[in-house]
This record gives structure tokens, sequence and C-alpha cells, in this order.
């Protein structure tokens, strides 16, 4: 450790984080032909490139300068060391599912995850998988077994590494938290190119800023996940509502007496006549057929009449999801801008902050096939460090999800400046965000996002990422 890195590590937190990461611009090599030594595929072709130069938000644009294909997570090791004398910024991209180009980069390096995607070791309460599995084929192979993770996203197709550098939200997240507060270790390339293993014991620091972290101090190549016995069906229920009070009051109802396994909720665009409010729960069970809806749903204040129940596999519930981005992907809508907002609101102002927001947008901002999501979750079960929420109990997960009939630049520029002055609005509300959204932020933001976590973050990125390589797509640092 050279004298400079020693005394940084040893004054604390005395100095800016920009004074004590390197910041200069890259320094691209020379030649093509110098490239690290690596198995896999490290390719500075300008189609490979301009693959990995755009994500599903389809907003922001940068272009690296090579992307490595790995063949093992030594590879990233390798990439990494050569990577730090050359002063190159690098970043991992799993299935290029970021809605505002964090896993981008321009003029560095790019790794495609995609190619790290085995299912290494299933055991009775847990699996082993590389970081670029995505989740479907988690669940399939933990599903051939009778298992499966407790938190599922909705959308199977995102990545294992992606998802856990966030939080990974999902429909059992008001019972069981993130998928992060499953994690049990993780194998992480830091950015000297170190290959460590981290968990609640061994390394927790490095643990506790990889979940939820926006991979700022390591490259997650390979993760243990908790597992469950999965139930054998899941009986669906969408209820309808005649306003936002009266949505709220079950969504409260149903959180406190636990009727759910599953509990979401949203508000659906419906055309001229404003909004249709929704609560969606969902049972899980093992035996065939219905059972007690009556029972279930007794005291809930929806218009029955409209209620659709689904009674499905637990295998085709989760896969639900799918059948709305294939249908996106047909109209192609699924290849549009995505200028989507994730945040989390106060339980105890929830309904007012939401209903004032709501008041302002049109189904024509959100397109046919967009929403507004809400519903409440208890904080009780989140445990990931850096997965920040509102102080108490019970929070509301509000998120805008736009997805235009038509690819519309100024139409997107607007909705991404709509979004940070809706994100100011909630945070000056006790809100904060769910760090997926499109819009900007600056060093600053990020600080007082993290709030009084953000000692934990920066002194793990000191220690482990003290050249400041990985990741710059979110400006964290």
């Amino acid at each position: 450790m050279t004298p400079t890195r020693r005394t940084l590590l040893s004054t604390g937190f005395g100095v800016t984080a920009a004074s004590a990461f390197r910041t200069n611009g890259v320094t691209n090599p020379a030649h093509p032909s110098d490239r690290p030594p690596v198995d896999g595929e490290f390719s500075c072709e300008a189609h490979v490139r301009a693959a990995a130069a755009d994500d599903f938000g389809h907003i922001v644009h940068k272009q690296p300068w090579a992307v490595l294909k790995p063949a093992s997570s030594a590879d990233i090791s390798s990439l990494m060391r050569w990577a730090s004398k050359k002063e190159l910024k690098v970043v991992a991209r799993g299935r290029g599912h970021s809605t505002y180009g964090r896993a981008l980069i321009e003029g560095g390096v790019v790794i495609d995850m995609s190619t790290l995607s085995s299912i290494r070791q299933i055991l009775p309460d847990r699996i082993v998988v590389d970081a670029g599995a995505s989740w479907q084929s988690v669940l399939d192979a933990a599903l051939a077994r009778g298992l499966t993770p407790l938190v599922l996203t909705n959308y199977l197709g995102l990545s294992v590494g992606g998802t856990i550098a966030v939080g990974g939200i999902g429909g059992t997240s008001s019972r069981e938290g993130m998928q992060t507060d499953h994690v049990l270790s993780l194998d992480i390339v830091i950015g000297s190119g170190e290959e460590l293993t981290c968990s609640a014991t061994s390394h927790p620091d490095l643990f506790d800023a990889a979940r939820a972290g926006l991979a700022q101090c390591g490259i997650i190549t390979r993760a243990t996940l908790r597992l469950r016995r999965a139930p054998e069906r899941v009986r669906r229920f969408q209820l309808f509502y005649p306003d936002l009070a009266f949505l709220t009051a079950d969504l409260r109802q149903a959180l406190a007496e636990d009727r759910f396994d599953q509990l979401q909720g949203a508000l659906l665009p419906d055309g001229a006549s404003g909004w249709r409010y929704q609560l969606e729960g969902a049972v899980f069970y093992d035996r065939d057929g219905g059972f007690g809806d009556k029972a279930l749903l007794a005291s809930l204040s929806d218009d029955r009449a409209a209620a659709v129940v689904t009674d499905l596999t637990y295998h085709d519930d989760a896969y639900a999801f799918a059948k709305l981005a294939k249908a996106l992907k047909s109209a192609g809508q699924w290849f549009n801008p995505q200028p989507w907002l994730f945040t989390f609101l106060r339980g105890s102002n929830a309904e007012q902050v939401a209903g004032e927001i709501v008041g302002g947008l049109s189904s024509e901002q959100l397109g046919p096939f967009g929403r507004v999501t809400y519903y409440p979750m208890r904080t009780g079960a989140f445990r990931t460090p850096l997965l920040r929420l509102p102080d108490e109990d019970v929070v509301f997960p509000f998120n805008i999800i736009r997805i235009p009939a038509s690819n519309d630049a100024a139409q997107t520029e607007q909705a991404v400046a709509q979004n940070r002055v809706l994100y100011d609005r909630i945070r000056a509300a006790g809100g904060v965000q769910y760090p997926v959204g499109a819009f900007r932020m600056s060093r600053g933001d990020w600080k007082d996002h993290f709030g009084p976590r953000w000692p934990l973050l920066r002194a793990a990125k000191l220690r482990y990422d003290p050249d400041n390589l990985l990741t710059p797509g979110y400006g964290v640092f």
C-alpha cells in the first residue's frame, strides 16, 4: 500500500471523496492490440461496442472503448489489474435493464456478465449461482427441486448481480424484504483485481457495501441465495376501488392483518375517466381448486363485481409478467424510451403525496400500458444497510411506470425533467428513491440519499476501489 493510500484510509473522513479518488480522464490504450490477458472474448469491434452503448431505458447512450465477455471470474480479475494500469473505468453489465445509463460507460470497458450465468449448486436451503444468471434460470433450477427464492422480481429477465446491486424488490417484499436480505455470501472482484468471498462474518464491510451499494466497491461474480420450499399454486385477486382513499384503507388493512402472501397495488390510467384503483393480493397454497375467498376478502370495500380472480401454478404465476413483456416487444413499445421513477413514500403521508402527484399526471404521460404502483410494506422485513427507506414502520413504494407509445425525444426529455421535480417533491416530504429511476443525481444528492449510511459506503469505496475505477454511471464518487 502506498503511503498516500494508507494516509487516506487512516484519516477517516477528513477529506472529500472527490479529492480522495482518482478522477482524471480516461487514458485509452494506444492500440487495440494492447489488451488484457484473458481467456474470454475482449473486443473493440464497432458492432460489439454499439450493442453495449444502450440499455433498457433507451435514454442515455455511452460508447465503451471495449467489451469483455469473461470466461471466468479470473478474467475479471485480470481485466481489473490491467484497467488499473491504464486508468480505464470499468462497469459490469448484467441483462442491460438499467433505465438511465448506470451500467454504461464512455471510453472504458464493459464486462458483459451474461457469459457467467451458470447454476453452480442447489442445497435444501440455498442456491449458488453466477452473477450473470437471470432470476428466471434461478427459479427454474430451484423449482426442479421444489424450492424457490423468497423474493422474486416481477420481471424475471433481470440478472442476479444486477438486482443485488440495487436491492431487488418483488411481490413478497411486504413480508420478506429485498432480495439482498436473502443473500448468504458473495464472490466479488474488487478494484485491485483481488477476488474475495464476503458474508456477514467474512469481510462484512464489503458484504454490506455490495448489497444495494450500486456496484461501487466491486464486481459481483457469484452469489449464494437463501431458498425455501415452493408452494404449488397461487390464487391471485385483483380488486378495484372508486378512489385512492378506499384503496389505501384496504391496502393498510390487508397488510395489518397479513391477509396475502403477496400484496401490491396500482393506479391504472382509465382514459378520460381518470384512474382505476387496484389492490392485488395473492395467496400461496398446496391444494388444487379454490378455497374460502369470501372469508379472505371479508370486510374489504372493493367493487366485488369487478374483481378478477386467477388460480395458477406457482411457476405460471411467476411468469405472468413475461406475457406483458412479450406483448410490448411485439408492439415495439419495449424498445421505446422508458423514463421510469421509483420511490418510497412515508406511510404517514403516502396517500396525500401520491394523490397530489397523480392529480398532475395524465394517461398520455404514462402510455397505454403504463401505471403507477402504490402499496404498503413493513420496514421491519428490510435489513440491508444501504437500502434506504423512510424511517417509519410502514412505507409505500410509489413508482411511475411510463411505457410510451412512441419514440418521442422531446416527450422523453420532458419526462426525465419531471422525474427530477417529483423526486425533489417526494424527498421534501420525507420519501427516498429506489435508485433505478431515470433522472440525474449529483454527488451531493447521493450523499443525502445514503444519509447516515454514507460513511459505510465511502469507507468501503476507499478500501476496495481507491482508484475509483468501478461503475461511474451513477456519479456517486
